[in-house]
């Protein structure tokens, strides 16, 4: 089992909000703890987001905790009403549901009490969950900030190597049918969880004018990396799709689609090793003659009669490729382009590090 920096964080941020509410000695430090586990968030950003959050349903839930008790009293049913209000009102915000359950916590923290003091103490509860709410916030700001920029190329590499080694295998006509269908939806499953990522390391945010449009610029490449590996996946989909049709094609033209594919896979990964500066850059021209040169070679075999083969599937697999190489050229300019106006290493330097940590 691994144990991520958010699982860290959390221990972390219950124990400093325990040990903080011991310290302003509040009763009941647990529901600082609670809070923060409810208040701890993935990104820094969403953390911000969450306290801000987080403050609004407290205050809502604990002005009306105090006032049903007040007007109505303690009783369990009065309490069940001021929950469902409660709620409807949080959804009609449109809170995380993380958000309502702190916001539920605090009325009832707040409506168990059956003392005099009632006001001093509701006010001390409120002050508890919020303790453990700034807390969480605390510790998501300094302890373990995520780098989801490592993450999200990591995940793109792990995709892209996957993909291509399945397409490889059935250009070798050595990959099992069932095996592939099931690795298809697995990587179906696996982009899903890249697509996340990306959204993770979208929501971080920069500082400084500099750093605001480098980030921007790599958004724009890691949506190209992960819609090229998703082209990929397609082409392999298509290949298994059509294996008995394809393995009937005239010779040349079965030729043609392999050594494209083939000149197209290893393009992709020198892409990916290109951009974190461990591999030399072919020039645009040498390679666009190359792929131009294939996809020629292709269309002609596709052609050879003067008419295509007769399954009309057999179009959607060829455009596949065609996209596919589309993307990896615009995802080499995008390169290119990145690498002329900024250089940073940081990436590769954070790359080197786990491998060095692996190793």
């Amino acid at each position: 089992m691994k144990l991520g920096a958010r699982i860290f964080k959390t221990g972390i941020a219950v124990a400093l909000a325990l040990f903080l509410a011991a310290l302003f000695q509040f009763p009941s430090p647990s529901f600082a703890g609670i809070s923060a586990v409810f208040a701890m968030q993935p990104t820094i950003y969403r953390s911000y987001l969450s306290l801000i959050e987080q403050v609004q349903a407290n205050v809502i839930g604990a002005l009306f905790a105090i006032a049903a008790v007040f007007i109505l009293g303690r009783d369990p049913l009065v309490v069940g009403l001021t929950l469902m209000i409660v709620i409807a009102l949080c959804l009609k915000m449109r809170l995380e549901s993380s958000t309502i359950s702190v916001a539920l916590v605090t009325v009832i923290a707040i409506m168990e009490y059956t003392d005099r003091q009632f006001i001093q103490f509701a006010a001390i509860r409120f002050l508890t969950m919020m303790l453990g709410i700034f807390a969480a916030f605390v510790v998501n700001l300094i302890f373990l900030p995520p780098k989801y920029e490592k993450k999200v190329y990591e995940k793109i590499s792990e995709e892209t190597e996957a993909i291509l080694k399945w397409i490889r295998l059935h250009k070798q006509q050595a990959a099992d049918h069932h095996h592939l269908k099931e690795e298809i939806e697995t990587r179906h499953e696996e982009m899903t969880k890249l697509e996340h990522l990306y959204f993770m390391y979208k929501e971080e945010r920069t500082y400084f004018r500099r750093q605001r449009f480098q980030k921007s610029r790599k958004l724009v490449l890691y949506r190209q990396m992960i819609a090229a590996a998703d082209r990929a996946l397609s082409v392999l989909k298509w290949l298994h799709r059509l294996e008995n049709e394809f393995s009937r094609l005239p010779a040349e033209l079965r030729q043609a689609v392999c050594l494209h594919l083939g000149c197209l896979l290893d393009y992709h990964e020198q892409l990916l090793l290109k951009f974190i500066h461990k591999a030399k850059p072919l020039p645009h021209s040498r390679r666009a003659e190359e792929i131009h040169h294939q996809r020629e070679r292709l269309t002609s075999a596709f052609y050879a009669d003067g008419q295509p083969p007769g399954d009309y599937r057999l179009f959607s697999l060829i455009g596949a490729i065609m996209d596919y190489g589309d993307r990896l050229e615009h995802l080499d300019k995008l390169i290119d382009s990145f690498h002329h106006y900024h250089y940073d290493d940081t990436l590769e330097k954070e790359l080197g590090k786990s491998a060095g940590g692996r190793s």
